[in-house]
């Protein structure tokens, strides 16, 4: 049964109405609470303008996979750095250069994590990495870490795809591991999220993927190799982007952050409670917008309702509020049709609206 009286007959046209007016190919959508998923579905077609071929105009299903871009953000880098800091040996509040030798005597090294976690650490607004830093990912890190900063940390919010990208080459620092080794060993694995990875993915795994937009080089839509230009150009893994999931194991992270129980007998993910509250909290004062930890209050709702999100560019979204016991998640491949932001924001906000005011 679905939480409180949603109209779920609503939600359903709602989705449907953004496949028929060409905002996205298809979705799949969920919502539910600690004890798991109470409605979910899915509409419309994966590939409508691509070739006849089988497989190519299939329905969107449970295991379809999608390019999730900045819910990355959340899925690995947020919950790395969740474990890190619950191991204690990762400060919110100490200067990066305290305990992170790679960036003493850089601009960076003033800064402290929990300023990147709020986008108010003043790095520069943008990634443009190629641009500034060529091609080679060894250049880029250092470029990055020796970057000067955009204003001086506290003074804005300003939301900023280095942020992700510094805390997932410090995740590496201090655990020894590539980003997408500790993402599978301290969260993933541990929440049976057995279809979510880093691309690119491999060619059995990418027949299941929405594809998002044609690849610049060849013409091709991208399925299965990740859309966001940055994280292409660090072979698929960075704190940006670069996951690939599925609707279910959404459901099983946001599950947790609610407090449902591991598996019976299985490893327990690195986060906890501690870290979620410390998260879905405003950090940002009176600057506004107002931020938590990575993840933000939901458009359209005050911080008090405790209604947090956040959102990727290809056209995936996720919800929590811990005050009202909720999740869901709205996961579209709108980019396969445009970059523009509208409609789809605005369908966002009606689902949220849909899934937690009942």
């Amino acid at each position: 049964m679905a939480p409180g009286n949603t109209d779920i007959a609503a939600i359903e046209r709602l989705v449907g109405t953004g496949v028929r007016e060409r905002v996205y190919p298809g979705a799949v959508w969920a919502l539910g609470d600690t004890e798991g998923t109470r409605a979910a579905g899915a509409t419309g077609t994966l590939d409508p303008l691509g070739p006849t071929a089988a497989g190519d105009r299939r329905q969107p299903a449970p295991d379809t996979i999608f390019d999730v871009a900045s819910l990355t953000k959340i899925i690995a880098a947020w919950a790395c750095v969740g474990a890190l800091w619950e191991d204690g040996v990762l400060p919110l509040d100490a200067p990066l250069a305290t305990y992170w030798p790679e960036v003493d005597d850089r601009p960076l090294g003033t800064v402290t994590a929990r300023e990147l976690l709020t986008h108010t650490a003043g790095v520069p607004p943008h990634a443009d990495l190629a641009s500034h830093y060529g091609t080679e990912p060894g250049h880029i890190r250092a470029g990055v870490l020796g970057e000067v900063l955009h204003r001086p940390a506290g003074e804005a919010v300003e939301y900023t795809d280095r942020a992700a990208l510094i805390l997932g080459y410090l995740v590496e620092h201090l655990a020894g591991r590539p980003l997408d080794r500790v993402a599978t060993s301290r969260i993933w694995r541990p929440l049976e999220m057995r279809d979510t990875r880093f691309g690119p993915l491999p060619t059995a795994l990418a027949a299941r993927c929405a594809p998002t937009e044609p690849d610049p080089a060849t013409g091709v839509r991208l399925r299965g190799t990740v859309h966001d230009p940055s994280a292409r150009l660090l072979g698929g893994v960075c704190g940006i982007a670069g996951a690939f999931t599925v609707r279910d194991d959404l459901a099983r992270f946001l599950r947790r952050l609610l407090g449902a129980p591991s598996a019976a007998g299985g490893a327990e993910p690195g986060f906890g409670p501690a870290w979620v509250a410390e998260s879905l909290a405003v950090h940002t004062g009176d600057l506004e917008p107002a931020r938590g930890l990575f993840w933000h209050p939901a458009p359209g709702t005050h911080p008090t309702e405790g209604i947090y999100t956040h959102y990727g560019f290809t056209g995936t979204a996720m919800w929590v509020s811990a005050k009202r016991h909720r999740w869901a998640v709205l996961l579209t491949n709108k980019v396969y049709y445009s970059r523009e932001r509208e409609p789809l924001n605005t369908i966002r906000d009606t689902f949220r609206g849909l899934a937690f005011d009942a």
